[in-house]
């Protein structure tokens, strides 16, 4: 077996109906695992196996509200064992604290936050229950470690992910789970272009470059770079690796 090979590995993925959940599920598949693809829209999550359906793995596509504790318990019994868990899903917020509501608050809290502390709480004690353990990887972002400007809740949630991560590192080390963080800066998925499309129509192009020049090297991320960070990650190459965020972020850490 070659480096980064995943044969065997049992793999749950949220938010894998596109974007960089699509990628992720794509790459582990490639590397010989079975991943069990959830998405709250199960027909995103289906189109994500069936584009798939050539590789050495196979993707199994489920419906999960992550929000929902109950839906995570019932999808989480599916693969059996589980060996590999991406918390990925995860929605996002514009503004400061005045365009900030009660009620944007919560929404955040309950996907990007509960959503991960959920799918935590269910599958953390079964990899104890495994001889191997297991390996989690949360997304996170350059919000967790930056201040940006207009993300007030966004920031607020992602920040919850990467000290989740550093306690789940901390508290199960021994035990044998690791847990990693992947903080990207901007990355060019379909969520992006619908974004540009609605709020700046006409306007895309050009808006597109600003956001690309955010990112000192002058580009957006690619999905595919992210999930080849979460691939080497969740693979034995990176068994001495545990309780640590990736920036992946074209320099915008350092440079700011």
């Amino acid at each position: 077996m070659g480096v980064f090979r995943l044969e065997g590995k049992n793999a749950i993925v949220t938010g894998a109906g596109s974007g960089i959940g699509r990628a992720i599920s794509r790459a582990l598949a490639k590397a010989g695992a079975s991943v069990w693809a959830w998405d709250l829209d199960h027909g995103a999550a289906r189109c994500t196996a069936d584009i798939a359906s050539s590789d050495p793995g196979r993707i199994v596509p489920a419906a999960c509200d992550v929000a929902d504790e109950q839906a995570v318990r019932r999808a989480a019994a599916e693969p059996g064992r589980v060996d590999i868990l991406i918390n990925n899903a995860g929605i996002a917020h514009v503004g400061n604290i005045e365009g900030t509501t009660a009620q944007d608050m919560d929404r955040l809290y309950a996907v990007n936050v509960k959503g991960v502390f959920h799918t935590l709480r269910c599958v953390v004690p079964r990899m104890l229950d495994q001889e191997a353990g297991g390996v989690i990887v949360n997304l996170a972002s350059i919000a967790s470690l930056i201040g940006i400007k207009d993300r007030f809740a966004y920031s607020m949630t992602k920040g919850a992910v990467l000290t989740m991560t550093y306690s789940v590192a901390v508290d199960y080390a021994e035990r044998g789970i690791r847990c990693n963080c992947i903080c990207p800066a901007r990355v060019h998925t379909p969520f992006v272009d619908g974004f540009l499309a609605e709020n700046y129509p006409g306007r895309e192009h050009e808006v597109l470059a600003e956001l690309s020049a955010y990112q000192p090297v002058g580009r957006m991320a690619k999905p595919q770079e992210i999930a080849h960070l979460a691939l080497y990650l969740c693979s034995d190459e990176a068994a001495f690796i545990t309780g640590s965020a990736f920036p992946i972020d074209g320099g915008v850490v350092h440079a700011k």
